[in-house]
């Protein structure tokens, strides 16, 4: 039976929210009201896209449409978002038969396509799907070109014990010594996640990446998804903020999500206290993993992430160009 795709309207809220929860794949960010706090962020046009086999469900599919001069973009995720993926979930993928797998994104793809190149215009997409879709080989038989990513888990039903002896000998000792200088981490707030979010914002100009205004966009997201959804851990040093970062809660798996800029507290490593803590606290409140989430692709942080021993898991950025002129345009300006 052929794959019908149609664009949802909000009353189809429930049903894709509900899809994306029992997705082993499905992040918090392909939600329907993170995808709209996005679309706001971005002044692109959100187009979620839902695709039914009959009158059943397969698949859900969240593209954002923006325009740049006389050029058509989409978008899965788009940039200057704080998200590395989103892409397609797929109803029901872990019990599919591996050909069933294959068939269906491969059709779902060409739909995808279709719709955005021959009816939208697009000269330009970028696909990012997130971790749990492991075979990328549908996006390059409909000539994607593909690359790796890497993000960082723990799954934490191996225990605590095992977590805390794979840390690196100098990670274990930073933490113990911000134990014993009595740094004390709290769940914070919205004034706590601006300060973060401001800290790495610093961070990033001193290393000449341009800058943003995240704070409507942040604002948005605490006061939609905390505290069952968003959480803010803060470390303090003699009453002050030392460290801290943001997670993200969704699926039983707790992901760091903003943080964990450099502390200026010397002779100490506040932001490994308050990953353990948050290990910890995702441990005990039955979480499955944790993930520390990266790109995977800079070398200067490849030291930092190795030393809490995570396990790789990979993800892919796949990108397709309508013509020679518009892959020009995105490689000289700045939409990757």
């Amino acid at each position: 039976m052929t794959i019908t795709i149609q664009e949802a309207g909000d009353k189809s809220q429930d049903e894709w929210d509900k899809a994306v929860e029992s997705s082993s794949h499905g992040t918090i960010f392909h939600t329907w009201n993170w995808l709209k706090i996005v679309e706001k962020q971005t002044g692109t046009r959100l187009i979620p896209l839902m695709a039914y086999k009959g009158t059943q469900l397969v698949a859900l599919y969240p593209v954002f449409i923006q325009k740049r001069g006389i050029f058509t973009l989409a978008f899965s995720p788009p940039s200057k978002t704080y998200l590395l993926y989103l892409g397609p979930v797929i109803c029901d993928y872990d019990n599919l038969k591996q050909d069933k797998r294959e068939s269906l994104l491969l059709e779902l793809q060409e739909g995808v396509d279709k719709l955005l190149v021959s009816e939208i215009g697009c000269h330009y997409i970028r696909i990012r799907p997130s971790p749990g879709i492991y075979d990328a080989r549908y996006l390059q038989w409909t000539g994607y070109m593909v690359s790796p990513q890497y993000t960082h888990r723990f799954e934490l039903s191996d225990g605590l014990e095992k977590i805390w002896s794979g840390f690196d000998r100098k990670l274990r000792t930073n933490i113990n010594k911000a134990e014993r200088a009595k740094i004390e981490v709290k769940e914070g707030n919205l004034e706590d996640l601006l300060a973060i979010a401001g800290k790495l914002d610093r961070r990033f100009k001193e290393q000449g990446i341009k800058s943003y205004d995240y704070t409507g966009y942040l604002t948005d997201l605490y006061n939609k998804f905390s505290p069952e959804h968003l959480k803010v851990f803060t470390a303090y040093y003699n009453g002050e903020r030392a460290g801290g970062m943001v997670a993200l809660c969704y699926n039983r798996i707790l992901y760091a999500w903003i943080g964990i800029p450099k502390a200026d507290v010397p002779g100490l490593s506040p932001n490994d206290l308050v990953q353990w803590e948050a290990i910890k606290w995702a441990s005990a409140h039955g979480y499955r993993a944790y993930e520390m989430m990266s790109a995977g692709d800079t070398i200067r942080l490849r030291r930092h992430k190795a030393q809490y021993n995570p396990e790789l898991c990979i993800w892919y950025t796949a990108e397709k160009y309508s013509s020679a002129l518009s892959k020009m345009f995105g490689t000289m300006s700045e939409l990757l």
